[in-house]
Parts: C-alpha cells; structure tokens; sequence
C-alpha cells in the first residue's frame, strides 16, 4: 500500500528563490512560504517569518544557500526558528554543504571546519515529529555523516542520477567514458556509474610539480565525462583534460554537482575565439545558485536542476 504523500510549506533564503520555484513547480503540494530578509542599521538580521501561526501542525521545509560566511548566521537563525513554531515536521534542503572538503585534520593545529558547521546544524531544535531531516547533495566524504549529532538526521542524496539521464540523451552515448581525477573521485561515484567505461587519473610528483597521469583505463576514440562532486579553480580539470586528450579522446566534457567557482573562476572554461573549445559539455548542478546566475547562457556550462530530486526528498 502506498502512503500517502504530504503537504509541505517550503520556505527559502534569497539566494535559492529560484531553484525554490522549481521545486514547488514539480508538485501542487508543494507551496511557497515567506520570510523578510531585513537588516538593522548596524547590519545584524531583522527577520520575520510571515504567517507564523499558519505552520502550526504543518510540515516545513527551509531551503538554504551557504555561499559565504556571511549569509550563514541569517539562515541558522530561520532554521533555529521554524521548528519552534508547533510544525508536525522540519526538513532542511542545503544542497551543497561549504565546508565539506575541510573534514580532515593533517596536522595539529588544522581546523576541521566540516566537523565546526556539522554541529552548528545539529543544534537544530527537535520539532513536533522529532529531529530535522537535513537534506545535502553529494557531501564531500560520507563518513561527515558522523559530525552530525542525534538531534538531526541527515538525508545524503546525488545528483549523479541528473548526469546519467542527460548523457543518455547524447548521440554518442555508446562511445562515452567516465573519467575521475583521482582515487577520491572515483572512490566516492564509481558505483553510481558503474555501466560505463572507466578512466583513473591520478596527480603524481615530478620534482617541484604534480603531474597529472592516468592510472587506468583508455580514453582514445571517445567521448570521455570528467565526474567529480565540486570545482573550485578548475586547475585539476583543467590538467585531465589535457592529458585524456593527448591520450586520443575524441572530446572531453565535465560534470560537478557543485560549480562553486570563486572569483569568477568558471571564466576559463567559457568557449572563446581565443582558447578553443577544450571542454564540450561542462554540466553543473543549481546547488550554487550564485554560479547558475553568473554562467547562464555561457557555453560550454549547462544546469541540471536538482529541483525534481528536492520536491521527492522533502517527502521522505
């Protein structure tokens, strides 16, 4: 017997108004909420969220963006909040987890910042139905699910399913490989996307450089998929590119769940008259929502949208 599905009133900061309206967009019981987004004269938040008492046995979700230290005090104090407010139930969607990458300590002194935000989340007040289900796409390394605390269940889903739907739909996909640029890489999709060919790529010293090499596989003849779960400056894919290249791939395409891209980092692989097209494809996921407004319209980079994976998690 099939249970029946629930209603949820979503909320979300400003950043993600947009992958909210997609979301809500893939289900009628799916309905949009508001939150003024205001700040006192000395910059602090002054925040309200708009019919209060509405949400009272309600099922509610909050739709986050961390995308700089500075947004993430306002958005802790709403989902502090929400759940206070007599809901049945709390979920929190952060599709893209920031500190994910700094989850390790390597030597005394360094600062697990992964474990830092885990335990900002994890003091989420326990809502009417119990701990908030909190939402992320891709974290960096699944043992971070050990960082969160009893009071909040974290929910790790992919976007890989997005990248697998869309390389169906290419003309060439028999011919197409999947390549990792390293052992982490391939460690942490390689199940998801075990049907295809693979490629290993591996960084390798050579006196003062690393050199990136590949470590398995052959990439001569096809359309070989760089899949890694983030991009920051890009050098790494940069250098796989140029390497599966040399090695006699026919083109060479990119995906990352999450484009983070700082100081506009992404500019290197648009297609320009200057510096060819090294990269065909380059899909990225709506995870960072700064980076979709900044790269819309601009070749090679393509959206996934992960709003129809949203509007299903919000009903686990």
């Amino acid at each position: 017997m099939e249970r029946s599905k629930k209603k949820v009133l979503l909320f979300y900061c400003v950043e993600a108004e947009d992958l909210a309206r997609k979301v809500a967009a893939q289900s009628n019981l799916i309905q949009l909420q508001s939150i003024n987004w205001r700040n006192f004269a000395d910059g602090f938040p002054n925040l309200f969220i708009k019919n209060a008492h509405d949400i009272r046995g309600q099922h509610v979700a909050f739709l986050g963006s961390f995308s700089s230290p500075s947004v993430i005090f306002e958005q802790l104090s709403v989902i502090y909040a929400l759940p206070m407010l007599f809901c049945a139930s709390f979920s929190v969607v952060l599709p893209f987890f920031p500190t994910g990458s700094f989850e390790r300590i390597e030597e005394e002194g360094d600062v697990a910042t992964a474990f830092t935000l885990a335990r900002m989340l994890s003091n989420t007040p326990i809502s009417r139905g119990g701990p908030t289900s909190l939402v992320i796409y891709d974290i960096h390394a699944l043992q971070e699910r050990f960082y969160f605390g009893d009071s909040i269940l974290p929910v790790f889903e992919s976007g890989i399913p997005l990248l697998k739907e869309r390389l169906q739909q290419l003309p060439e996909s028999d011919k197409i490989v999947v390549a990792f640029p390293d052992d982490g890489a391939w460690k942490r999709f390689h199940k998801l996307l075990d049907h295809f060919p693979m490629v290993i790529c591996n960084k390798v010293r050579e006196g003062d450089k690393r050199i990136v090499r590949i470590k398995e596989g052959n990439p001569a003849g096809c359309h070989v998929v760089i899949v890694d779960d983030l991009v920051q400056s890009g050098g790494t894919l940069i250098e796989c590119q140029k390497v599966l290249a040399a090695q006699g791939a026919a083109k060479v395409s990119a995906y990352v769940t999450h484009g983070v891209f700082p100081k506009k980092s992404w500019e290197r692989f648009v297609h320009k008259n200057d510096n060819g097209k090294a990269f065909a494809h380059f899909w990225i996921s709506d995870s960072c929502p700064l980076t979709v407004e900044a790269i819309t319209g601009k070749a090679p980079f393509e959206v996934l949208s992960l709003a129809r994976s949203i509007s299903d998690a919000l009903q686990i």
